[in-house]
């Protein structure tokens, strides 16, 4: 799959002090209202944690385990969340969002509210001297063919306009439903090989034609940091649902953590 990312503003370098942090796939909304509320509360902790020395935050794809936005409506819940993000914001911390397999029919809400951009592609940061390519990862690389093509019919204009037409309190519920029955659990992602990675794979595709020092994608669900060649390496996000995984840039280097609390 051949991907041309936007170049976004760069960094001469980080402030004094500053980072940059990364995390993805929170699912929020399973596999229940409690659970998901639990998980909320941490996420609202993990961000006023890191924004005491955040430059940008970057949440990449799967923040909701469904949304859709219809024209004067979106789904209900997640307003903690969505609170702290408008703090941070008028904080002047920059955060950026990317849709996931999960969210991928955001629209303005989030640029029109809250001034938070959304990408719907893969983009790629610089940061002093380091290149950096982030993305959620869904479709790229070789393989899941069946899914390639189901992307295509969800991000299909005309399929969305048609969905747009259903009462909201049965699209969500529809919606819902179907996402539940999608792949979310951890404990089934599992690290076999790098020849079976299919995201390093697109790495080293890319690596070969357009350098980057760090890929950083969510949405394997699996904490990753495996090289690209000498000078790159891949890093995925994890999860929120069992292991709170996030990345740390500081300008130099990225660093994998957990957050406890």
């Amino acid at each position: 799959m051949k991907v041309n990312p936007e170049l976004i503003s760069s960094y001469k370098e980080l402030p004094s002090g500053k980072k940059i942090y990364f995390a993805s796939d929170f699912h929020l909304g399973i596999p229940n209202k409690e659970d998901s509320q639990k998980r909320e509360q941490k996420i609202v902790k993990w961000l006023e944690h890191v924004s005491k020395d955040a430059s940008a935050i970057f949440l990449l794809g799967d923040v909701f385990d469904f949304w859709f936005e219809y024209a004067l409506v979106i789904p209900k819940g997640f307003i903690r969340f969505q609170g702290k993000l408008a703090e941070l914001k008028d904080r002047g911390i920059p955060i950026h969002l990317f849709v996931g397999n999960h969210d991928l029919w955001m629209r303005d809400y989030f640029s029109e509210e809250l001034d938070i951009p959304v990408h719907h592609h893969p983009i790629v940061l610089e940061v002093g001297d380091k290149k950096l390519f982030i993305g959620h990862g869904d479709g790229l690389g070789p393989g899941d063919r069946s899914f390639k093509i189901t992307k295509k019919i969800f991000t299909n204009l005309l399929c969305n306009w048609i969905f747009k037409w259903i009462h909201p309190d049965i699209g969500i519920a529809l919606a819902n439903y179907w996402s539940k029955k999608s792949r979310v659990a951890p404990e089934k992602e599992k690290f076999t090989s790098e020849d079976n990675e299919c995201l390093l794979t697109f790495c080293k595709q890319v690596q070969k034609s357009s350098p980057h020092h760090y890929y950083i994608f969510g949405h394997r669900h699996l904490p990753l940091e495996l090289p690209v060649d000498d000078n790159s390496t891949y890093f995925n996000l994890g999860e929120w649902i069992t292991q709170c995984n996030y990345l740390e840039f500081d300008g130099t280097q990225a660093t994998l953590k957990v957050f406890e609390v």
